[in-house]
């Protein structure tokens, strides 16, 4: 797949989190947080951090549920995250990789971009992966992965906004239509910029590999 198609396909989500800077990084870089919120994985264990600063990772994914582990998804990854910038935002980047045959998401990359404004924390991600079950079916699967992300994402905003914790938020909430101020995908930006999903991405992201 050439560099131009695999930017086209690339994934965008972005948020406005009205909260202290610092609270939406602790609560999106600290592994024991990020998996509460976060729909696409259920832990996330540290392995080691090296000289550069880059933090290696195993994850878990279970399936369905973590209340029903069926099976768990386990996955490598590497991160690297920037705390300041001259303009006040932040980044982090990550790779990551699974041989799991059950996994819709292979190998990718992605980063995560925190922009300080007068309302509160605009909060990015793009990422791309390569399909674990082929093509066709990631025509399906794609939208879903990001339809996680945004709930997740506003999952998080709420959090950080109300300090109401997600798991008052549970998947099954997703079809509570009736309750009021539940995390909706709908709330999250999905479209990307004219220049593309990873167009914010850190240079930082290049080097990383998660093998």
């Amino acid at each position: 797949m050439g560099r131009g198609r695999r930017r086209a396909r690339a994934l965008y989500v972005e948020t406005l989190i009205r909260a202290d800077i610092e609270l939406v990084w602790r609560l999106t870089q600290d592994p024991r947080l990020h998996p509460r919120w976060d729909l696409r994985f259920s832990a996330i264990i540290p392995v080691a951090v090296d000289e550069h600063g880059r933090t290696r990772f195993r994850y878990e994914r279970a399936l369905p549920s973590r209340a029903l582990p069926l099976h768990r998804i386990t996955g490598t990854g590497v991160s690297i995250g920037e705390r300041l910038r001259d303009d006040g935002t932040r980044t982090s980047a990550l790779a990551f990789d699974t041989q799991d045959p059950l996994s819709p998401l292979r190998r990718g990359r992605g980063y995560w971009r925190y922009v300080p404004t007068a309302d509160g924390v605009r909060f990015i991600t793009g990422y791309d992966y390569a399909p674990g079950f082929g093509a066709l079916p990631d025509l399906v699967l794609r939208p879903f992965i990001l339809w996680m992300t945004a709930w997740s994402f506003d999952r998080l905003r709420i959090w950080a906004e109300t300090g109401q914790e997600p798991e008052h938020w549970g998947p099954a909430t997703v079809l509570a239509w009736w309750r009021t101020g539940r995390p909706r995908a709908g709330r999250c930006r999905t479209a990307p910029p004219a220049a593309g999903a990873m167009a914010e991405a850190p240079a930082t992201l290049e080097g990383l590999d998660a093998s």
